[in-house]
């Protein structure tokens, strides 16, 4: 399906990079970054009509965040083997029609389960629409200035972060919870739908060479290419386990701040409104932008392994600097840099660490790994959260841990094994 013309198809390719990012924007805008504007109102209805109850509220929101967590690291397994015998505009359009008809599902249920179903279906969406077919794609279309246009790719994700908690809170504002979520709909239905239709080819790589799917992240990786060991041998050495431990925890803090913060910010003891808490929610994704675009430039120019040392470091300091100092702003500034970082490293790092032989069961199984840590970091914030009367303050206080944990097994993963590869 390439063009003829192979200027056109250079040109179009950045066009296939412009839709592709537009596209992380909506879904994950909407399905990560902003749905967690919503649970207050939600939580709030619920209790109100006698679904939940005051003490289990928090823990009801957490399940709820769980599972669209859970089920878009699942989601993009599947969808990945999809990819072989569909489209990848099948694919998406079929995320398209599972993340619209989740809110509007969303937006008229009134009992646990089909809000939880509504959850499931978001989460769902994510593998067919969401980050993993993105980076097929634009990875297919891009032979050279691959790790340029992923690390451009990726920026979407903080973009729609930073934007739908704030359009969402007006929303909220203006029509209730459940209208502005038929609202919300419409970004999928009449923006993301017909762009997937009218704009997304397939490069012609994609149907018959698998490694279209495995990006290229960097030059340091040639070397690597087809060493390492396999999925099994990796699983013996303690550099798996010590790795894949870092990332459960970092995934743990990941998961709390981007979903919980926001609950955090609204609790008696902190008192925010949705809209200044929405505010807040959207300047964490802002500054990850900006700790991708570093991690990219500094990794090009340091140790990867030592760049990651420095960005959990960073995240430790912040939660220091919230439960410590009770600086909310200041936390976000220095968790948004070093979350952001520390988010597009994990995946260079699996090459240099393990090598390209393996890579993608490799990544497949730390992934697996990041979910697991992201689920427990949601149930055990919220059953915390629910203990205290719905004060996150203790819930919080656990990250001081666990950021510490993270910083010790990237100092040992730095002085063992970063100068090292297979």
């Amino acid at each position: 399906m390439r063009m003829s013309d192979g200027t056109i198809e250079s040109n179009y390719r950045w066009l296939i990079l412009f839709v592709g990012t537009a596209g992380l924007v909506i879904s994950n805008g909407l399905a990560i970054g902003g749905i967690p504007v919503f649970s207050r109102p939600i939580q709030n209805d619920l209790i109100a009509a006698g679904v939940i109850s005051v003490d289990t509220a928090q823990s009801f929101i957490a399940n709820a965040s769980v599972i669209t967590f859970l089920m878009s690291g699942v989601s993009s397994l599947a969808g990945a083997w999809l990819l072989r015998y569909v489209s990848i505009k099948i694919l998406m359009l079929t995320g398209c029609l599972m993340l619209g008809s989740a809110f509007v599902i969303h937006s008229y249920a009134d009992s646990i389960a089909a809000i939880y179903f509504s959850r499931f279906l978001i989460g769902t969406s994510l593998g067919f629409v969401g980050v993993t077919p993105s980076v097929v794609l634009v990875s297919g279309w891009f032979e050279r200035r691959r790790g340029t246009a992923l690390g451009i790719l990726l920026t979407g994700t903080s973009i729609g972060g930073f934007l739908m908690p704030i359009v969402f809170a007006k929303m909220i504002e203006l029509y209730q919870w459940r209208t502005a979520m038929l609202v919300v709909s419409g970004f999928v239905w009449f923006i993301l739908m017909p762009v997937v239709v009218l704009f997304i080819r397939e490069p012609a790589e994609l149907a018959n060479n698998d490694s279209a799917a495995i990006p290229d992240t960097g030059s340091t990786l040639e070397a690597v290419r087809f060493t390492g060991p396999t999925l099994p041998e990796a699983l013996k050495t303690s550099k798996f386990w010590i790795f894949a431990a870092a990332a459960a925890l970092i995934f743990y803090t990941i998961f709390v701040t981007t979903q919980q913060f926001i609950l955090y910010l609204q609790s008696p003891k902190i008192g925010m409104s949705l809209a200044v808490a929405s505010w807040l929610q959207s300047i964490l994704f802002a500054l990850s932008v900006t700790g991708k675009s570093a991690a990219g430039f500094l990794s090009d120019r340091f140790p990867a392994g030592r760049v990651t040392l420095w960005s959990t470091l960073l995240m430790f300091v912040s939660t220091l600097v919230l439960l410590l100092a009770g600086i909310p702003l200041l936390f976000l500034i220095l968790y948004g840099l070093g979350y952001g970082a520390t988010f597009v490293l994990l995946q260079r790092l699996v090459s240099e660490y393990f090598g390209r032989r393996d890579y993608a069961r490799i990544l497949g199984a730390i992934t697996l790994i990041e979910i697991l840590g992201g689920v427990v970091g949601g149930r055990v914030t919220g059953y915390l959260a629910d203990l205290n009367g719905g004060d996150y303050t203790i819930a919080f206080y656990v990250l001081i841990v666990v950021t510490a944990a993270i910083v010790g097994c990237m100092f040992i993963l730095d002085r063992k094994y970063t100068q090292s590869a297979y």
